[in-house]
């Protein structure tokens, strides 16, 4: 006799409350009742108003900034629900923070990517519902199974409207160049890439570029933009090279207040992203943030019906190119 499917209980974090309600609306399942709020000194109070004993709970919480106040949050939130007797806890995180923190590349300092897979497996979380993972290693810091997601299936419907032309697909790095032959393939489209230097934590220097862009529109890739440096200086390089309209793809962007002027002074007629984080408005400035809730809420399905969830990464290998 096989065993009743426990329910399904999903809850939102205070990072993203309007992706997390768009995800029930997706998978036809409530936005589950929870207090979020904070006590005069700075500290987060949680408490569930629903019963979740035997459940099977998602909590959805992107670490997007304040990362340390989200990342809080989420890890209080997760052990409310483990105390309340959830049967299983999944982490939706569709940004997840630190995840550059993943190598000790100087003396003397942590991996904090490990550090945060530690806590969110000591705080009570079975499992972790993920997108675009800078480093994919992270994966193999979790003690528990990590279900990692991609916005390339969602970006490459929309590219597909705008890149009509000849076109090349660009990683603005070295570091890139797997996600941007993924790009390629699927756009039909030729590779490049831009070698940069770093000089500090939030300027870059793109130096040449290997690869034809002349004539071309381009389509810079990344996963993840926050000042905009890689992006606008990687631009300026290629508009030299001559390249026609240059569109800039990426799954998270996390724009601070660097990033706003970079923008509006740069080559780039369009950046096109996720809803995976709020994204801030540029004014003068192009930006068309595509909805996830579907990949997501698709993905929290399969898991609460242990179904695999491999088959969303596939595209379409149709091309408009």
């Amino acid at each position: 006799m096989f065993a009743l499917q426990p329910e399904m209980k999903v809850f939102s974090g205070s990072a993203n409350r309007e992706l997390a309600q768009r995800i029930c609306d997706s998978i036809g399942a409530p936005l589950g009742q929870a207090t979020i709020s904070s006590f005069p000194d700075g500290e987060t109070y949680v408490r569930i108003e629903e019963n979740i004993r035997g459940r099977d709970v998602f909590i959805i919480q992107p670490t997007s900034p304040p990362t340390n106040q989200h990342l809080m949050e989420l890890l209080i939130m997760v052990d409310a629900a483990r105390r309340a007797s959830a049967d299983r806890i999944t982490a939706v995180i569709p940004f997840f923070g630190y995840a550059r923190q993943d190598r000790k590349d100087q003396p003397r300092v942590p991996i904090t990517a490990k550090l945060v897979a530690n806590l969110l497996h000591a705080a009570g979380v079975s499992r972790v519902l993920t997108m675009d993972l800078h480093a994919q290693q992270v994966q193999g810091f979790f003690d528990i199974p990590v279900d990692h997601l991609y916005s390339m299936p969602v970006l490459i419907k929309y590219l597909r409207t705008r890149l009509t032309r000849k076109s090349v697909v660009v990683s603005p790095d070295l570091g890139g160049l797997k996600m941007a032959s993924a790009y390629s393939q699927a756009l039909g489209a030729n590779l490049a890439i831009v070698a940069k230097q770093r000089k500090t934590a939030t300027d870059t220097e793109a130096l040449y570029v290997i690869g034809d862009v002349e004539g071309c529109d381009v389509l810079l890739v990344d996963d993840l933009t926050e000042t905009a440096g890689t992006l606008t200086s990687a631009a300026r390089i290629l508009k030299q090279r001559g390249a026609l309209d240059i569109y800039a793809g990426v799954a998270h962007a996390v724009l601070v207040d660097l990033a706003i002027p970079r923008l509006q002074k740069s080559e780039i007629e369009e950046l096109i992203t996720t809803n995976s984080t709020p994204v801030r408005a540029v004014e003068g400035f192009k930006t068309t943030v595509l909805c996830v809730s579907e990949l997501l809420g698709e993905g929290i399905k399969r898991i609460h019906n242990d179904e695999s969830v491999s088959s969303l990464f596939k595209i379409d290998s149709n091309t408009s190119n």
